[in-house]
């Protein structure tokens, strides 16, 4: 088949399933052009998940009738002065219009500040008609219907209207997220008005769009990020390690003010939160990078969803360290989600009192549920003999002064009691708070193991005999290459001929080890391109191996703690960065405020 020129309507089709995905597609590239005109206000409509309508007014620059017949052609843009080495602007490629064109029917309406009149242009199928003279108001709107009626087979892809619907206020929420000077309307037939008013330029205008679009609850249960390095800023909230959910749809990334789903930064936030987070699970965050545009590609994806950075491993580091310490001076905290958990363990219903599993009574009322050691039914642990599960500390008994260790004062307060041998009741000022005592020292243990590695090198064992491991040659030569990386964490190792390495000494906080198989895992962390320039990976994997010790070195649940270890353990959390989850992710404790024991009873 001999090379021939496609049509200009394939074209503009071709360029179409590159821009065009889906309605959530159109609605930014519609909302960005707004933007990029200087829009203050910019309402969004939609009708059957849009497929069947898309209608964005705003209120900008407008255009002229002279440039209405550009905005629809190929690769005639407004948003490039400098070329493509510092774009400034949500848009650029100039395909956006005659792509959504050549698949849908178009229509724009837009006059120009200060001109008396408007214009109108439209196409359908690629076929254009006018520019022609219209009634308008000052600003710009764009209508789009029937999306793909021109490619039914494009149409056949799509979601169903709720799923497209879902797609199209993620999409308004993360515009929003990065222009709070901006008032957003999303509206429609078949959906729930969004009204999001502006919320006015300032410190506090991205705190307050962020309450408005994620609601209150994240901003309550966040920390504030501000990080700057090499010219490159970082600013945001990232939410606390036990506020996490099922996904990552609550990860919020800004360049320049431009929405992105980069996986690198994602990538980045998600090594922040390492050794935090729960498996399996998603921290929450809104992150704002700043950055020199020269120094960022954003042509790399025809949607503008994906990045590159000329140096990806300063942007990194600016992400993992800039988050992390923000997490770990945000000193001790629990999320409300926990005292909302603690609070819904003890609900009274308004027929009387449930305690869960129990028996109930015709009166509405539940028994308490019986427990070995109890003649009775009463549970042992508050029964008046049997106090085998709830320990209460002779301190906490009326007429006892206790000593100074043991004032409420104290962010987590005094210990008053042990419950079942594993957790520790503490008493505040204002709140009550229970710990896990082997969640709470196993994270104690492991940022100790943590900082020895840091500070100074790891005591090592030496063995008697030096034990031989065979390996790929290439994974030995990678291992030797970073001999001097792992004789600081204890393991001392040499070459012994091809394809082998001899272990002579191990970490001594590993005690009886399997060299060998300790040896092979390292051995497959490394690459072998790399070799020492990859004490990343290596510091993980040991850290992996510290945290497994740490949970087996802590103290264990069922133990039963004396007074002054349980206050001493409450006063290290308080000045043990991270006390808040342990390595695993789980929450070490739980804060009720007094306010809320109150509603419980009812006395507020």
């Amino acid at each position: 088949m001999p090379i021939r020129r496609l049509d200009e309507t394939i074209v503009n089709r071709i360029a179409a399933g590159e821009v065009v995905e889906r309605p959530a597609s159109v609605v930014k590239e519609l909302v960005e052009n707004a933007l990029d005109a200087g829009a203050r206000r910019v309402e969004i409509a939609t009708a059957a998940g849009g497929k069947g309508l898309i209608r964005v007014i705003d209120d900008g620059h407008g255009m002229g009738a002279d440039e209405l017949a550009l905005a629809v052609s190929r690769h005639c843009t407004s948003k490039l002065d400098g070329g493509l080495d510092a774009i400034a602007t949500l848009g650029f490629r100039g395909e956006a219009l005659p792509s959504i064109g050549s698949v849908a029917r178009l229509r724009i309406r837009t006059r120009r500040h200060g001109a008396e009149t408007g214009a109108e242009i439209t196409v359908e199928g690629g076929h254009v008609e006018g520019p022609r003279p219209a009634p308008a108001n000052r600003g710009t709107l764009v209508e789009v219907r029937d999306l793909f009626h021109a490619t039914p087979a494009r149409l056949k892809f799509l979601k169903g209207e709720r799923a497209e619907n879902s797609a199209v206020t993620e999409t308004v929420r993360r515009i929003a997220l990065a222009f709070p000077d901006v008032h957003f309307v999303l509206s429609g037939p078949d959906r729930a008005t969004c009204d999001y008013p502006a919320c006015g330029q300032g410190e506090g205008a991205s705190l307050r769009r962020i309450a408005q679009v994620l609601d209150q609850s994240f901003v309550d249960n966040a920390v504030s990020v501000a990080a700057d390095k090499e010219g490159v800023r970082l600013a945001g909230l990232a939410g606390l390690p036990s506020w996490h959910h099922a996904t990552a749809n609550r990860q919020f990334a800004f360049v320049n003010g431009r929405p992105v789903r980069d996986r690198q930064i994602l990538g980045a936030l998600r090594g922040a939160y390492t050794d935090m987070l729960e498996r399996g699970r998603h921290p929450a965050a809104v992150l704002f990078i700043d950055i020199d545009p020269a120094e960022v590609d954003v042509n790399v994806h025809p949607a503008k969803a994906d990045v590159r950075f000329r140096d990806p491993g300063l942007v990194r580091a600016l992400i993992v360290g800039g988050v992390r310490r923000a997490l770990l001076e945000g000193g001790v905290r629990a999320s409300t989600r926990d005292a909302q958990k603690m609070a819904a363990a003890f609900a009274v219903p308004e027929n009387g009192l449930a305690v869960g599993g129990g028996q109930a009574m015709p009166n509405g009322w539940q028994a308490p549920l019986a427990s070995p050691g109890s003649a009775n039914g009463a549970a042992a642990g508050f029964a008046e003999t049997g106090q085998a599960g709830f320990t209460v500390m002779p301190q906490a008994r009326p007429g006892d002064a206790g000593d100074a260790s043991e004032s409420d004062d104290f962010p987590l307060g005094a210990a008053r009691a042990q419950v079942h041998g594993t957790y520790i009741l503490a008493q505040t000022g204002d709140s009550v708070v229970l710990v896990d005592q082997h969640a709470a020292h196993e994270r104690l243990v492991f940022e100790a193991l943590k900082r020895a590695m840091a500070d100074r090198p790891l005591p090592a064992q030496m063995l008697l005999v030096p034990e031989i491991v065979d390996l790929d040659p290439e994974r030995a030569e990678a291992l030797c290459a970073a001999a001097v990386t792992l004789a600081r964490f204890g393991l001392e190792i040499e070459p012994f001929g091809p394809g082998a390495v001899a272990v002579r000494a191990t970490p001594a906080m590993l005690g009886e080890t399997d060299a060998a198989g300790l040896i092979r895992e390292l051995a497959e962390t490394l690459d072998p391109e790399l070799g020492e320039a990859e004490p990343e990976r290596l510091r993980a994997r040991l850290e992996a191996i510290a945290s497994t010790m740490a949970c087996h070195g802590s103290v264990r649940a069922g133990r039963a703690m004396r007074p002054a270890e349980m206050n001493a353990l409450l006063r290290q959390m308080e000045r043990t960065p991270g006390s808040g989850t342990c390595n695993h992710g789980r929450p070490t404790f739980i804060e009720l405020k007094l306010n809320d024991i109150e509603r419980l009873f009812g006395r507020r």
